[in-house]
C-alpha cells in the first residue's frame, strides 16, 4: 500500500526585502515570469509529483495569493484532492504565527484530519524544478525523522547560506549552521557546501513530536530551518538529500538542478534574466515537466508597425499574451499580460508586469516594474540612476524598481 503524503506549503513570510514589490501581496503571490506567480513553481512540482493534498499557510498581506490559489489551483474533489490556503487562525491562543514551526504547530489540525504517514514541507518562494517523489522514496528508505534538501555550492559561499554539515558517510547531518565562517566541505568535494534549500520531508511522528516541544521553549524562535532541524541533527535523526541526484523529466543538461532563491530585488531579476538565453538556464519549455498557473483567455501577443525606425519587434524577450508592441524595441525583457510598449519606446532589460503602459518615445532599461505601471511619452527609466534614486527604489545593482500602479514622472 502507497504511503499517504501531505504537502504542507510555507506562504506567510514578508517578504521585506523585495519592497515595493510586496507592499499589498505577500511574496508567494508577486508575479514571476510574465504569466506565473512565485507560488506556482512549488505547487507545479508537487501536482507533477502526484501529491494532491497540498495545503499552503498564509499569513501576511495574503489576499492576492489567496485568490490566486483559490481560482487556479482546483484539484478533483471526487478522488479527495485539494490544495487549499490555511491563513493564520489563533488555534492556540490570542496570537499569529510566531515562525515556520508556529504555523505548523498552530496547524495541527490538518495533520490529524488527514493522518498522513510522511509530511512534505516546502517554501513557497524559490524558483525551480524537482520530482519531490525522489527525495519521499529517500527518506522512506533512509528510515531518518527528517530529510533536508541540499544544493552544492561554493565553499566561498557558505556565508551565504544555511549549511548542511555532513558524516563520512556523506547522507547523515552532523551540523546545521547559519551562515558559517568556517564551513567545512563534503567529503567528496571538499571545495563545496551542502545549502539548505528550505525543503523537508518528515516522517509525521517525529514531524509533531519536534514542533510540540518547540512549541514549549519560549527561548525558541519557532522556525523550521533554525529550530527544529537542529534539534533532530542534534538527536542523529536527519538526512540530506542531495539536490544533484534530482532527476526530473525533461530538463536539459543546462537547466538541472537550478535552484534561485529570490529573495532579494537583485535575485529577482536575475533569476527572470535566466529565462530568456537562447538555451536558458532556468528553461519555462519542458512540456514534460509544466509550471501551471491561471491563463485567462487574452488574445495572441501582437507586433505591428513595419516602416523606418517605427517597427515593432522583440529580440532575445518572452513576449505573454494580450500585449502589443507597436512601433517600438523590446530587448532582453520579460513582458506580462496586457502590456502596450507604443511607438518609438525602446525597453531594454526590464520586467515589465501585467498592465504596464509604455508611452511613445520612453526609454526603460534595467528595471522592474509592477502591475498597471504608466510611462508617459519621453520619459526615462534607468537612464540616470542618481534621478531615478530620488523618485524610486534602485537596488544595489542598480535596478530600478516601480510598485503597483505608479504613473511615473515625465
Amino acid at each position: 500500500m502507497a504511503a499517504k503524503v501531505l504537502a504542507i506549503v510555507l506562504a506567510g513570510g514578508e517578504g521585506k526585502r523585495l519592497m515595493p514589490l510586496t507592499t499589498d501581496r505577500a511574496k508567494p503571490a508577486v508575479p514571476f515570469g510574465g504569466m506565473y506567480r512565485m507560488v506556482d513553481f512549488v505547487l507545479s512540482n508537487l501536482a507533477n509529483g502526484g501529491y494532491l493534498k497540498i495545503v499552503v499557510l498564509t499569513q501576511y498581506k495574503s489576499h492576492s495569493l489567496d485568490r490566486h490559489i483559490t481560482t487556479t489551483w482546483r484539484m478533483s474533489t471526487m478522488l479527495g484532492n485539494y490544495v487549499t490556503p490555511v491563513p493564520a487562525q489563533q488555534r492556540r491562543g490570542p496570537w499569529w504565527f510566531a515562525g515556520s514551526a508556529d504555523a505548523i504547530y498552530q496547524s495541527f489540525n490538518l495533520i490529524n484530519d488527514e493522518q498522513p504517514d510522511y509530511v512534505i514541507v516546502f517554501g513557497a518562494d524559490h524558483i525551480y524544478r524537482m520530482d519531490p517523489r525522489q527525495m519521499v522514496e529517500e527518506h522512506i528508505a533512509s528510515g531518518a525523522a527528517v530529510t533536508v534538501a541540499g544544493i552544492r555550492q561554493p565553499l566561498s559561499m557558505a556565508d551565504q547560506f544555511g549549511v548542511i554539515e555532513v558524516g563520512a558517510d556523506g547522507r547523515q547531518i552532523r551540523a546545521f549552521r547559519e551562515k558559517p565562517t568556517d564551513a567545512v566541505g563534503l567529503p567528496d568535494a571538499p571545495d563545496q557546501i551542502y545549502a539548505s534549500m528550505g525543503n523537508y520531508v518528515f516522517t509525521t511522528t517525529a514531524l509533531c513530536e519536534a514542533v510540540e516541544r518547540d512549541a514549549e521553549d519560549k527561548t525558541s524562535k519557532h522556525d523550521m530551518g533554525g529550530s527544529i532541524i537542529p534539534m533532530l541533527v542534534e538527536r542523529g535523526e536527519a538526512n540530506v538529500y542531495d539536490f544533484r541526484d534530482n532527476e526530473v523529466p525533461g530538463s536539459t543538461d543546462r537547466d538541472r538542478g537550478y535552484w534561485r532563491d529570490v529573495g532579494t530585488l537583485d535575485s529577482f531579476y536575475d533569476a527572470h534574466m535566466d529565462l530568456i538565453n537562447v538555451h536558458p538556464v532556468f528553461n519555462l519549455y519542458n512540456f514534460e515537466w509544466p509550471i501551471y498557473s491561471n491563463q485567462p483567455p487574452y488574445p495572441p501577443a501582437k507586433f505591428v508597425h513595419a516602416w523606418g525606425e517605427r517597427v515593432g519587434r522583440a529580440v532575445g524577450s518572452l513576449i505573454s499574451p494580450g500585449s502589443v508592441i507597436s512601433g517600438s524595441l523590446v530587448e532582453n525583457s520579460i513582458v506580462s499580460p496586457k502590456v502596450r510598449v507604443h511607438s518609438w519606446a525602446h525597453v531594454d532589460g526590464a520586467v515589465l508586469m501585467e498592465g504596464v503602459e509604455i508611452g511613445r518615445h520612453a526609454v526603460v532599461r534595467r528595471a522592474i516594474l509592477d502591475k498597471n505601471v504608466y510611462v508617459p511619452e519621453g520619459a526615462e527609466i534607468g537612464v540616470d540612476l542618481e534621478k531615478d534614486r530620488q523618485r524610486y527604489t534602485v537596488s544595489d545593482n542598480g535596478i530600478v524598481v516601480i510598485g503597483k500602479g505608479q504613473r511615473v514622472e515625465p
